[in-house]
């Protein structure tokens, strides 16, 4: 699998990487983690990325994988108290939290530890900043990264206190391509491409019942891409391939809970990048149509 440099860090990404909310919530079983992610490792696969708030999937994580630690890069993220009598985003919390993660994740350090949708004025006043900053001192943690979307993104950016960004970008959320991908690239930051599938909420044709899916089937349904009327592995195939096109994305992470899944997504991201006409005709179809909208990159 082809790898990226993210940004100005040591790391050399593969351009799909694996996702772990999907395996926490809803709840996969420990031997369905351990052939989902060997046979992913085997596919190329050297990055997985998961958050203290995904319920068990840093223990899952761990459990599975932990004994080929030196196979993947670990990335992590905190904010959320997830079972902690601490108000979210208390520094206390983000310390504990960070402490926690390493003995679910069964490592000693984490390669990259995020702040997970931070708000701009909590980024503002400093402090959750600078437990990430003790963390990376410490030794706890080798670079930190902000995940999240608009102006607090665009924050994130700006204060240089970061190394990555990990943003939502997809065929119905292209916000980022112009609000923060060039300026996070411009400054050196590693781009990690969220929600790349856009949640495959054309998958049936029909509107989702999650709340999470609704706000893409809704903009799908303007947007009336050509490609979505293709069978389904062809449209996906469009999709991922689309978002690892968008300049400066070093790696899009990529959930699932089926083992199979995620080597099939690399055999389609295994593609390359989309033609030069069709990255742009998808690109065109967004400005035209978000034109006017109030449709913001998605958290």
């Amino acid at each position: 699998m082809e790898r990226r440099q993210l940004g100005n860090t040591d790391m050399q990404v593969s351009m799909l990487g694996f996702g772990g909310a999907e395996i926490g919530f809803e709840g996969a079983s420990i031997s369905t983690v351990e052939r989902l992610l060997d046979s992913a490792l085997d596919a190329g696969l050297n990055m997985i990325d998961t958050a203290e708030c995904y319920k068990g999937s840093e223990e899952l994580i761990g459990q599975a994988v932990g004994y080929r630690r030196k196979d993947y890069y670990l990335f992590t993220k905190c904010g959320h108290a997830s079972g902690f009598a601490i108000p979210d985003w208390d520094p206390d919390l983000l310390a504990q939290s960070i402490d926690r993660s390493l003995k679910r994740l069964k490592t000693d350090y984490i390669d990259l530890i995020q702040l997970h949708s931070c708000s701009e004025e909590l980024l503002k006043q400093g402090d959750v900043i600078e437990v990430l900053q003790r963390a990376r001192e410490a030794g706890k943690a080798r670079y930190i990264g902000y995940s999240g979307d608009r102006e607090a993104a665009l924050y994130a950016i700006r204060c240089g206190a970061f190394d990555t960004l990990q943003t939502s970008v997809n065929i119905a959320d292209q916000e980022a391509v112009e609000l923060t991908i060039p300026e996070a690239v411009q400054r050196g930051m590693g781009v990690i491409a969220k929600r790349p599938l856009a949640n495959v909420a054309w998958r049936t044709g029909e509107k989702p019942v999650s709340a999470y899916h609704e706000p893409y089937w809704e903009r799908l349904q303007r947007l009336r891409y050509d490609f979505l009327q293709e069978d389904l592995e062809q449209s996906v195939e469009i999709a991922l391939r689309f978002t690892l096109s968008i300049p400066g994305v070093s790696t899009a992470i990529v959930g699932t809970a089926n083992p199979n899944r995620w080597v099939q997504n690399a055999e389609l991201a295994g593609k390359g990048v989309l033609p030069e006409a069709q990255l742009q005709s998808i690109r065109s179809r967004w400005r035209e149509t978000a034109s006017g909208q109030d449709w913001r990159g998605q958290g």
